[in-house]
């Protein structure tokens, strides 16, 4: 009996030990587990410095933007009305021709400023991005409507800036302007000019829309003018208020010094031509 028992007794101390080790090797491994990342989580760091990266101050996104292409010609005196009618036919149809372009208005230009430049038609034409506008260029179409031109229009300015997506207006009087600054213009004088234009809309209601950008495009027709702010009124009246508005005004003021040059064209937007 007593032999019994004392079996018994060693049994139960064994199984005892058996269940304290097996707690301190899981308390030990579930520690262990709390340092090392799993294979989902250390991808997960991995990841995190690229991600920085790309939403750096360096390299701007471009996710919600959208690639203006601003194109104005003016005319030979000898360009007859039909003629000019042609040309604007055929550049309204290259939307139905070259489906990089994703958005496209036209007008002639009716800005009571007397800042054209003798420009008198206005086309602005809308890429996803730069690889659009890279099929564009070189497209057969474009091409094509190259030689419609004829050797009737007497210039051509072309600027193209980042723009932001927008719903179409039922009714859009565009405001294009463009800058060109003196050579010796102090940057920091500069973004001041843009950070007083682009609080024009807040402070000037009639504003309906507003976007501005610098110059990238690569056709060298820039003349020289690195800077568009284009903006939108709703009516002749909205820009009637806007011109002589107290805050645009001062806002001239801030643009006087460091401005060697202007260009202003105003225009009813139109849309494509209807297939």
């Amino acid at each position: 009996m007593k032999s019994y028992l004392l079996s018994t007794s060693c049994l139960m101390l064994a199984l005892c030990l058996s269940s304290c080790r097996s707690e301190t090797e899981t308390a030990d491994s579930s520690e262990a587990n709390t340092n090392v990342p799993s294979e989902s989580e250390e991808s997960t760091e991995m990841n995190t410095e690229p991600e920085k990266a790309e939403s750096s101050e360096e390299t701007p996104s471009t996710d919600d933007k959208v690639l203006r292409h601003a194109v104005f010609f003016s005319f030979k005196e000898e360009a007859t009305e039909e003629q000019v009618n042609t040309i604007v036919k055929a550049f309204r149809n290259l939307p139905n021709k070259i489906e990089e372009i994703i958005d496209f208005q036209w007008g002639v230009n009716n800005s009571p400023e007397g800042k054209n430049d003798g420009f008198t038609h206005c086309f602005l034409l809308t890429f996803k991005d730069e690889a659009g506008r890279e099929v564009y260029l070189p497209h057969p179409a474009h091409k094509e409507f190259g030689s419609t031109l004829g050797g009737l229009n007497d210039q051509v300015f072309v600027i193209d800036y980042w723009g932001t997506a927008s719903e179409p207006m039922e009714k859009e009087l565009k405001h294009a302007v463009f800058f060109k600054f003196k050579d010796d213009a102090d940057p920091e004088a500069v973004k001041a000019v843009e950070e007083a234009f682009a609080a024009l809309p807040s402070k000037i209601d009639v504003i309906k829309r507003f976007e501005w950008g610098t110059n990238n495009s690569p056709e060298k027709h820039d003349a020289g003018f690195t800077h568009c702010f284009m903006g939108s009124f709703d009516s002749e009246e909205g820009r009637e208020t806007y011109l002589p508005h107290a805050d645009h005004k001062a806002f001239v003021q801030v643009l006087l010094p460091v401005l060697d040059k202007v260009r202003v064209m105003d225009f009813w937007a139109e849309g494509k031509l209807e297939e």
